[in-house]
This record gives structure tokens, sequence and C-alpha cells, in this order.
């Protein structure tokens, strides 16, 4: 009986690392197609907004709940943008239910008296949630095109000028800018949130969308064709993460996406660990949920080539890589004993090298997007050698978190779209201390990670009692990952 619990867990061990590996591969694909991108320059077609005639109508859409600290900021920047005033229209999507509504409507009357044509647009009720405020905005919007700020984000003046040029193309679905980050030397959970983001806007979206690959617009920070999106079947609610469930049937219907790595959208991090928690969630939760919704129509599709297929299946599953991870930690401390009473079993540990050539992969990709914004030289690649490492170990302190959200999405699991709370912070001047909108309590999650950091704390223990220390690297970087979640969890209260 135990024999055959020992090649259960085996069996379901490798099977974790297979996945983990091909998403690797993956990965390494997207890096050639990355670099290989980088040195072209092929023109596209572009709207000249010098001639009147070809200037097209936007509206912005600014979708707000709750936003005390930020809303203000948000408006005042919105206001700077530079573009005609009788082709721009600016919707404030408020969705608000405490006192934040007042001030926000008192700032939007001061700015209608400047001549700006912007519209506080409040509903009866928040059904659909971001994706019903975009929804029922869009049904009334002047604009052809659809430009889309969440609270926290900062455009530059010349945004609009920068993106919506690129319409000229009448394929053009779909124009996304790099986010960029305010605070992301704020501290330790900012620089980490930064670098896997870093790597997600560079790496990911040009190395997809450089060779037709499916990509996402990222909810934020981006810009529509108003007929598109009606096209695509409208925003829907169904799903935590509306903005990847209509990238997919925009680009199932064949609209194209453009993604500009060049242009660069300020915003701001969280910067309390329950708050990336919550944000962390709604992003591994609806990436699974989007995988059981349109998994089978972009496999069933004929006339998307196999390589992008490959590729949209690879990415609709990129936050079960999260569960992977997760089993494969989970597994490693029995499988140490496996080993260690079943000689014969001895040769599952040459499939620990799957994982371990894995990591590289994800260290070789990761450093060239990291170069790319930090820079290279020596200095720079021993600064990145700490943070993949320090990334590493954190993101999987995430794993038990992040798997609860996967498994939540792929069984059906319905919840409420929880949003992330802003701070308006950006120096260590600034204080997140006393934000009303923070999570009081504490999460019975964070008990088990803790648990789970004495777990692998054990697995180091064991590499000793066994002598036996392959494995006791992985071990301490989880022991570390863990430890750190918990917590900052604990004393990141308000």
């Amino acid at each position: 009986m135990i024999l055959i619990l020992s090649y259960l867990i085996i069996g379901i061990y490798c099977l974790a690392l297979l996945l983990i590996f091909l998403y690797s591969l993956a990965q390494l694909n997207l890096l050639f197609n990355y670099l290989g991108h980088r040195k072209k320059n092929d023109p596209d077609p572009k709207f000249d907004l010098t001639n009147p005639e070809e200037v097209p109508s936007v509206t912005i859409q600014l979708p707000i709940y709750n936003e005390e600290y930020v809303v203000e900021r948000l408006l005042d920047n919105i206001a700077r943008i530079a573009y005609p005033r009788n082709r721009l229209e600016i919707q404030v999507l408020d969705d608000s239910t405490d006192e934040s509504v007042t001030a926000t409507a008192r700032h939007i009357e001061l700015l209608q008296d400047t001549g700006l044509d912007i519209k506080h647009i409040r509903r009866k009720n928040r059904h659909g949630f971001k994706a019903g405020a975009l929804k029922e905005g869009l049904d009334i919007a002047k604009g052809d095109f659809i430009a889309i700020f969440d609270a926290d984000f900062l455009p530059e003046s010349d945004w609009l000028k920068k993106t919506v040029v690129y319409f000229r193309d009448p394929e053009i679905g779909v124009v996304q800018t790099r986010w960029g980050h305010l605070n992301r030397d704020y501290s330790l959970l900012t620089k980490i949130q930064a670098f896997a983001l870093d790597a997600h806007f560079t790496l990911e979206q040009v190395g997809r969308n450089s060779r037709g690959h499916f990509i996402n617009f990222n909810g934020t920070a981006g810009i529509w064709r108003k007929t598109c999106i009606i096209d695509a079947g409208n925003w829907e609610g169904d799903t935590l993460t509306e903005d990847l469930d209509l990238s997919y049937r925009a680009q199932l219907k064949h609209w194209k996406f453009k993604y500009l790595e060049e242009v660069e959208t300020p915003a701001e991090l969280p910067v309390v660990i329950s708050a990336a928690r919550s944000q962390q969630f709604r992003w591994n939760k609806g990436g699974a949920e989007n995988f059981r919704k349109s998994v089978t129509r972009v496999i069933a599709a004929g006339d998307i080539p196999f390589k992008t297929k490959l590729h949209a299946v690879l990415h609709l599953l990129n936050s079960s890589m999260f569960l992977c991870v997760f089993v494969v930690a989970l597994l490693s401390i029995p499988l140490l004993y496996i080993k260690n009473t079943y000689g014969h079993l001895g040769w599952v540990f040459e499939v620990t090298s799957f994982f371990i050539a894995s990591t590289l992969i994800l260290f070789v990709c990761y450093w060239f997007t990291y170069k790319n914004i930090q820079g290279g030289g020596f200095g720079n690649f021993m600064g990145y050698i700490r943070m993949f490492f320090t990334f590493f170990s954190v993101a999987m302190g995430f794993s038990l978190h992040n798997s609860v959200a996967v498994l939540e999405g792929h069984i059906g699991k319905r919840s409420e779209f929880v949003r992330t709370p802003k701070f308006n912070v950006k120096n260590l001047k600034d204080s997140w201390k006393g934000n009303k909108y923070l999570q009081k309590g504490i999460s019975p999650g964070i008990a088990l990670e803790a648990i789970l950091a004495t777990y692998f704390l054990f697995g180091m223990y064991s590499a000793i009692a066994l002598n036996d220390y392959g494995l006791f690297p992985f071990h301490l970087m989880l022991f570390l990952g863990f430890g750190f979640v918990c917590l900052k969890s604990f004393t990141s209260k308000a």
C-alpha cells in the first residue's frame, strides 16, 4: 500500500514538473521572439493628427470604486491630456458607495467649468462590477475609440497622440501600452511586483504580439476601437478578468492587437501585502476562469495556426503554474523520504533536473527583460541575481494563496470582484497606515502559510538527518518565501 502511494506521489510530482518545464520552454520561445522583434523597425500606417479631418473622436473611461485617496490626482492628470477638446469625452464611471462620491462630483464640476467634456456617471447597482460599468458607459460614449485608465494610472499628456494614431489600420482593435511603476523602490514588496510585471510587459506581450499570437488587454492603459468591443460581444462580467475575456473573444474574431512597449504608462503598485493578495487572487482566479471559458473555442478554431493555439493555451494556463509549483513543493519532502527508503526509486530525483532546467530558462529570460529596463553591466547583473531569487522565493510563498484562486476558477466557484485598495504612495515619506479600504482581519490562509513555513523548515532538517542535500536550497527558498508572506501579512495592518 505504501509503495502504491509512493508511485502515486511520484506520478503527480512528475506531471507537475513536466507542465512547469513546458511553460518555461514557451517562455524561452517568447524570448527569441522578443529579441528578434527588437531588431526590426516595421512602419505602421498612422493617422496624421495635424490634419483635423483625421483626428478620431475618443472617449476616456475612468472606472472607479471608493477611490478617495487617488481620484482627484487621477482627474487632474486626465484633464491635462493634450487632445482637441471637440474630439475628446471623459466618462467617470463611479460605482463608489462611500463619501468620495461627493468630492468626486465637486471636482468634476470644476473641470467642467474649464470647458472639458467630462461626465459623472452613476449606476443604480454594481451589476457586472467593472465590466458592467464599462458596458453601460459604452452605450452612451461619443467616441469611436475608448481609452481606459484605472484610478492609480497617470498617463503622460501626449499619451493619446502616441496611441490612437495606430488605428489608421482598420484591422487593429486594441492598442495596449506598457505599465510603469511610480513607487517601484518603495519596499521589497513593490520591487518584487515590478520585477514580475516588467517580465510580462516586455518578454510576454512583445514575444506574443510580434508573431501574431494572442495577447491580452491589461484592463487599463490601453485603447479599444468601439466597433471591436461590440463585434466581440461587449464586456461580460462572468469572470474576474473581464479584460482577458474580451481580448480572447476579439482575437478569435480576427481583430489585431498592437502592443507599444515604448509607451510607458505610470501607475502605483500595492504597498501592503493584503492589497497585493487581493489583486493576485483576482488575476489568478480570473485566468483560470478564462481557461474554462475560452480554451475550447481556441482549440476548435480552424483558422488559427497551431503555434498560436499552443501559446494561447499556455497563456490561459499561466496562473495554473502556481498550482503546479505548490504541488511540487508540497510533495518534495515525501519524495525525499521515498528516495531514502526505496533505493530503486532514486531515479525520480533525476526528474527534478526538469525543475532546475526550468529555473535556469526563466533566469535567462528574465535577465533580458530586467536589463532592458534597469540596464546591463556587472553591478546590475549582481543586483538581478539577488532580485530573481528573492522574487522566486516570494512567488513560491504566494503559491498556496494563488493555488486556491486557481482551483476556484477551474471548478467554477463564483466570487465577488474585490478591488485593489489604492494609496497615493510614492516614496518612504508617504504612509499607507490609516487607509480605510484595507482589510482589517487576518485571513485563515495566513495560518496555513505559517504551517507551511514550518513544514519546509522540517524539509531542511530532513536533508541534514538523511545526509541528502539535493533539495536543501529549494526548501530554504520555500521557507523564506512562506515566512516572508506570512510575516508581512501579520505585520502590515492599518
